[in-house]
């Protein structure tokens, strides 16, 4: 919890409670659905809360924005940035029920009224639009951004998220590691790129970025 502190410093009582919890819940579910690796539930903060919340360090997304967090996994990164971003509404889907459990579970301990989930792939979504599309380093970006696309909205007919001085009216918005050189050519696309160790100094996220391609 303290690292995440070291980088962000205003959250609210309400979301600080929040995210306290997040390690007792997580640690008493992960017993009994598999959703983070043993090693990896030691540092959930560090590798799983903190490295979600490199979007949230980058983008400010307006209260009323919908985003969908395809392939959530255990709920990341959309149970970190459905904390910090309390009127934004999130929608987390996957393609595996039981991890699903998971992400309701501890949505519902911790008091999160902004999440909702779908036990689906991304791509039989039909009947839903999303301002935004955020991912985990769930599939090559050629394929994150063949999906996100039919469930985003329209350019200028949803919220638009701010990075610095640059507007994105909707896009895909994912965490990824590793040289990404091919990754990205042959996507076709030229997305945005910001190295997560610029941001925080851990060495954990030494060559993890945050990849962004707009609507």
């Amino acid at each position: 919890m303290e690292i995440v502190r070291k980088y962000f410093s205003e959250f609210t009582e309400h979301q600080a409670q929040q995210l306290q919890k997040l390690e007792i819940v997580y640690k008493e579910w992960n017993d009994k659905i598999n959703v983070i690796s043993r090693k990896d539930i030691e540092s959930l903060y560090e590798k799983h809360v903190l490295h979600s919340l490199a979007i949230a360090a980058i983008f400010e997304f307006q209260p009323g924005t919908q985003i969908c967090d395809l392939g959530t996994g255990g709920g990341f990164p959309g149970i970190p940035l459905a904390i910090f971003y309390p009127e934004v509404q999130f929608h987390l889907t996957d393609s595996i029920n039981k991890k699903l459990k998971v992400v309701n579970e501890v949505a519902s301990a911790i008091g999160l009224k902004n999440v909702t989930t779908q036990h689906t792939r991304t791509e039989e979504i039909k009947d839903r639009k999303f301002d935004f599309v955020v991912s985990r380093a769930v599939a090559p970006l050629k394929d994150l951004w063949k999906w996100s696309l039919p469930i985003l909205k329209a350019k200028g007919q949803g919220q638009f998220a701010l990075a610095g001085e640059e507007k994105f009216y909707g896009g895909l918005i994912c965490l990824k590691g590793g040289d990404l050189t091919e990754e990205i050519k042959e996507s076709g696309l030229h997305p945005f790129a910001w190295e997560i160790e610029q941001i925080f100094s851990e060495e954990y996220f030494k060559e993890k970025y945050v990849l962004a391609v707009k609507r």
